[in-house]
C-alpha cells in the first residue's frame, strides 16, 4: 500500500515562496508518474504539475508555468513543488498525487493514491 505525505504549506504573502515536499512510502516511486493537484474552495481539483519516472519530462499547468517546478529524489522517494512569485489566487490545498504509469497525466482520476493535502495561503 503506498501512502503520501505532503508537508510545507503555509501563509505567505504575494511575491513570496513555498517549497512543498511529497513523501512516497511504497517501492513502486521509482517507476511511478508523479503529480501536483490544487483545490480550492468551490472549485474542482486541478492539475498544477507533472513528472515522470524518471524526472526528465515535466508538465506544467499554464497558469504556473514559469513560477512554480516540479522535481523528484527517486533516491529519497521524494517529490517536491518550488513555487515561486506566489499569487492570492494561488491559495488552495495542494495534493500530491501517485500513478501507476511512467509519464504523468492531467486529469485526477487517472492517479492511483492521493496524500491528504496541505494548506498554502497567500495574502495580498
Amino acid at each position: 500500500q503506498v501512502q503520501l505525505a505532503e508537508s510545507g504549506g503555509g501563509l505567505v504573502q504575494a511575491g513570496g515562496s513555498l517549497r512543498l515536499s511529497c513523501a512516497h512510502s511504497g517501492r513502486t516511486f521509482s517507476i511511478s508518474a508523479m503529480g501536483w493537484f490544487r483545490q480550492a474552495p468551490g472549485k474542482e481539483r486541478e492539475f498544477v504539475a507533472g513528472i515522470d519516472w524518471n524526472g526528465r519530462s515535466t508538465s506544467y499547468a499554464y497558469f504556473v508555468k514559469g513560477r512554480f517546478t516540479i522535481s523528484r529524489d527517486n533516491a529519497k522517494n521524494m517529490v517536491y513543488l518550488q513555487m515561486n512569485s506566489l499569487k492570492p489566487e494561488d491559495t488552495a490545498v495542494y495534493y500530491c498525487a501517485a500513478a501507476r504509469i511512467r509519464q504523468p497525466p492531467q486529469s485526477p482520476g487517472e492517479y492511483n493514491y492521493w496524500g491528504q493535502g496541505t494548506q498554502v495561503t497567500v495574502s495580498s
